[in-house]
């Protein structure tokens, strides 16, 4: 009833809540009151306000019921098959491991989950926004998340087209990278381009590039690298280009794996069925591929 209140700022409304008379409600408020020996909330002709200590109540009763109602949940869950839909924000980079089996083959194995998927590299509160989940790169994430790999450590390397070698001699070392024609990246139209980071000699360095071309879309990059246009910094989804010769890479020796993509839920929170089926398949996934996940 206290929590209704809270939540309602009137007595009559939190009754409707409830199901029971707004005289109800106030009488029981104040026997609450007269039991705890303080008042909860200050009363007015159009509403109710909670007290410092009723604001110091609400805190710890909302929590409780919470993690009630998660228990109660999760009880009448079991045995059930997860469904409802799954809101996940999720970055440019990682779309591009999500677009294969991965999430196919999860939406095979739960027939009754929706997939929402937002991609966008806008920094953002997964929680304030009402997603479920993220999908960032491991380093980003608040410690405070519970992290699920979603990929093995990645690698990005300096990539550029035979015809851009043509006519440029190719980089011997990152700092040659100011001379050169590069296609950079920014997460948002306000953020600063992207500074490359390299490895030499175990100690980590980074190089602004400046940037011929800016963009906040990695897979153009790679796309106007394939057609010459300058060195692009890429990661695995420019393999394929490398592969046929589309592209060539260079400074590789100052090229070191860092951590991955992970899925990211705040701890506090319950995570739905849907949701926990889709951590469940990425470990059961990552266990029967272990040693063979990391960066080719």
């Amino acid at each position: 009833m206290f929590v209704a209140v809270a939540e309602a700022k009137g007595f009559r409304a939190a009754g409707a809540r409830l199901g029971v008379s707004g005289s109800a409600v106030s009488q029981g408020m104040r026997r609450l009151e007269e039991r705890l020996g303080v008042a909860l909330v200050q009363r007015t002709t159009r509403n109710v306000r909670l007290t410092p200590a009723g604001e110091r109540l609400y805190a710890a009763a909302r929590h409780a019921m919470d993690q009630l109602t998660a228990a109660v949940n999760e009880v009448s869950e079991l045995g059930s098959e997860p469904r409802g839909t799954l809101r996940l924000n999720v970055s440019s980079a990682a779309e591009s491991f999500l677009n294969g089996p991965l999430l196919a083959g999860f939406l095979d194995a739960h027939p009754h989950v929706r997939l929402d998927l937002f991609v966008s590299d806008e920094p953002l509160d997964i929680v304030t926004e009402g997603y479920d989940a993220g999908i960032r790169l491991g380093e980003v994430i608040d410690r405070d998340m519970i992290a699920v790999p979603v990929s093995g450590d990645l690698r990005l390397v300096v990539v550029g087209a035979p015809s851009y070698f043509a006519r440029r001699r190719k980089p011997k070392h990152p700092r040659e990278l100011v001379d050169h024609e590069c296609i950079n990246w920014h997460p948002s139209a306000d953020a600063p381009p992207y500074r490359w980071e390299f490895t030499e000699n175990g100690r980590d360095f980074s190089v602004d590039v400046g940037a011929r071309v800016l963009t906040n879309d990695p897979t153009l990059n790679v796309r106007l690298a394939r057609a010459g246009a300058g060195l692009a910094l890429a990661d695995d989804r420019a393999r394929e280009y490398v592969a046929r010769g589309e592209l060539a890479t260079v400074l590789e020796e100052f090229s070191t794996p860092f951590p991955g993509f992970y899925l990211y839920y705040p701890q506090r929170r319950h995570a739905s069925p849907a949701l926990r089926a889709l951590v469940d398949y990425l470990r059961s996934g990552r266990s029967k591929t272990k040693g063979h996940s990391r960066h080719r």
